[in-house]
């Protein structure tokens, strides 16, 4: 199945170069993504046969369209629709409209409507947020995921990896309470703090969101490092110790040598840690304090204690569609420069 991923994945990369020097021949372009297509469908059936690889495409395709496709549809059509009594849904009253959209922008009707400011505000900060996350997740990882894969001997390396997955065996809201009890007022950290003296009363970790953010960075670092460790698997140890032998200082190696093969697990884990990031739940309605801004929060305050399903859906999908277009504008920027290069 990984093999049938990656040639696929191989064939529309083919394809998009060659549709950009194709721009005048799309019916071309068309011509050869189906072609690329069909030849990874034939090798992959032919490697697993056609009992086996249709089982495997049903449960993807079965994957892909009932619990990813069919889900985000259903959302943004209730985006759109009023939020009607259930005896009401389907008759002359649900009609489609955009005042679920309006709301999260304008709040108040006709001439009293004023900005929202505190819904942007507040999605402004949960993106601006995200992405220090993400950006701090890298500063940590690479590192450490160098380190396991180019310095650390055999034995030395699986012991890092188990000590980075043990803490990952408890669930996310176990984790989540565990960083509250060190961060809350009279949780370990303070405690050091007032009887190191530094301090003479408790620091409030939560309304300063240092809790939020340090419980964001832990609960997703795994997503980060495993896409950079097998990333930078596949940089051979002798054209880093070729750069050295020429005189390349450390950080000349990692800026020029490492870090581009490594570009594609560096996007990957900034895709992953961003979007789950941005998405999470428990981990701001935990360890966020009474001042902290978090968008989901409000998502889940539309279904779950407003009941208004439609406008849940509207401000889901904004969220859904405001950190895709982020993800693509940094594939953009990060990926085909890469591209170019290797071309």
């Amino acid at each position: 199945m990984l093999q049938w991923i990656s040639s696929t994945a191989r064939g529309v990369a083919l394809t998009f170069g060659q549709t950009v020097s194709h721009r005048r021949s799309p019916l071309l372009a068309i011509w050869t993504a189906v072609e690329g297509c069909r030849r990874a469908a034939t090798a992959f059936f032919r490697r697993n046969g056609y009992g086996m690889g249709g089982w495997l495409a049903a449960a993807v395709l079965f994957w892909v369209l009932f619990l990813i496709v069919v889900p985000q549809l259903f959302m943004l059509d209730l985006s759109f629709s009023m939020n009607l009594p259930r005896s009401q849904t389907g008759g002359p009253n649900d009609v489609h409209t955009l005042a679920n959209y309006r709301s999260f922008f304008v709040e108040g009707d006709g001439g009293d409507s004023t900005w929202n400011v505190t819904q942007l505000l507040t999605f402004s900060h949960t993106i601006v947020s995200s992405i220090l996350v993400t950006f701090v997740s890298v500063v940590i990882c690479y590192p450490v995921a160098f380190y396991v894969t180019h310095v650390a001997p055999a034995r030395r390396a699986r012991l890092f990896l188990l000590l980075i997955l043990l803490p990952y065996w408890l669930n996310e809201v176990l984790r989540a309470y565990a960083f509250g009890i060190i961060f809350s007022d009279e949780g370990f950290l303070n405690r050091i703090l007032m009887t190191s003296g530094l301090v003479d009363a408790p620091v409030d970790f939560m309304n300063r969101n240092l809790a939020l953010y340090t419980g964001l960075v832990y609960s997703y670092l795994l997503f980060m490092f495993f896409p950079l460790y097998s990333a930078l698997q596949s940089v051979a140890q002798e054209q880093i110790e070729a750069a050295r032998d020429l005189g390349a200082p450390w950080w000349h190696v990692h800026l020029f040598v490492v870090l581009p093969a490594a570009r594609t697990g560096i996007t990957s884990g900034c895709t992953l840690v961003f979007m789950m990031c941005a998405g999470s739940l428990v981990i701001p309605q935990v360890l966020g304090g009474t001042s902290s801004l978090w968008f989901t929060p409000i998502v889940y305050d539309r279904f779950f204690e407003s009941f208004n399903w439609p406008q849940g859906a509207a401000y889901a999908t904004l969220l859904v569609l405001a950190c895709s277009i982020l993800v693509a504008l940094a594939k953009k920027i990060i990926v085909r420069p890469t591209r170019r290069a290797a071309q």
